[in-house]
């Protein structure tokens, strides 16, 4: 049930994405952006790979309670490792994205908030910064709601373009109080 529902709405989105978009009536602009294509697809590779492997539950396990995880049997030294190799690979393939977008590459290029951006969109979706639990749909999600933010506030040419950053910052600052009371409370259960 859940997969046609997933079916269908990936069918409407397509029929959607394939008419114009372009504002401009000599340019056209039509489908699903490749950036969407690759996002979805790392997404649902990862989701496969954290929960349908052993090396996805001992990941967690590793995040969740190290020294558990390591009386447990898992190697967490292997684990470590291969959890920061994917995850440079990640910053390497992001970075690649980032230069093909914009058609160039300058000393400069992640500086700025992307570091911020991209720890704040795994947060804000729900991933815990103190390990073990969270889910590549979650980091998605808070991508798309840290995309929105400036988004929205644009509609609102009254405000000056530091409240982008504010507005930010509180919902992040607002995930990781979460995050922390949610953990708190676990603890004392």
């Amino acid at each position: 049930m859940r997969g046609g529902a997933l079916a269908l709405a990936g069918l409407v989105i397509t029929a959607l994405a394939s008419g114009n978009r372009s504002l401009n009536p000599y340019r056209t602009i039509q489908g699903i952006p490749i950036a969407a294509v690759v996002v979805i697809t790392l997404m649902i590779a990862c989701t496969l790979l954290l929960s349908k492997t052993t090396w996805g539950r001992h990941l967690y396990a590793t995040g969740g309670n190290e020294e558990a995880a390591r009386r447990a049997g898992i190697d967490v030294v292997h684990m470590k490792v291969t959890a920061f190799i994917l995850c440079s690979a990640f910053g390497a393939f992001g970075v690649i994205m980032l230069v093909s977008f914009q058609s160039s590459a300058s000393l400069d290029l992640g500086g700025g908030n992307t570091l911020l951006f991209s720890v704040a969109a795994a947060v804000i979706g729900g991933t815990s910064l103190f390990g073990g639990r969270g889910k590549p749909r979650d980091a998605v999600i808070g991508a798309l709601v840290i995309v929105i933010i400036p988004n929205g506030l644009l509609l609102r040419p009254s405000l000056d373009p530091q409240w982008q950053q504010v507005a930010t910052g509180v919902v992040l600052l607002l995930a990781a109080a979460v995050d922390a009371i949610s953990r708190r409370r676990a603890r004392t259960r």
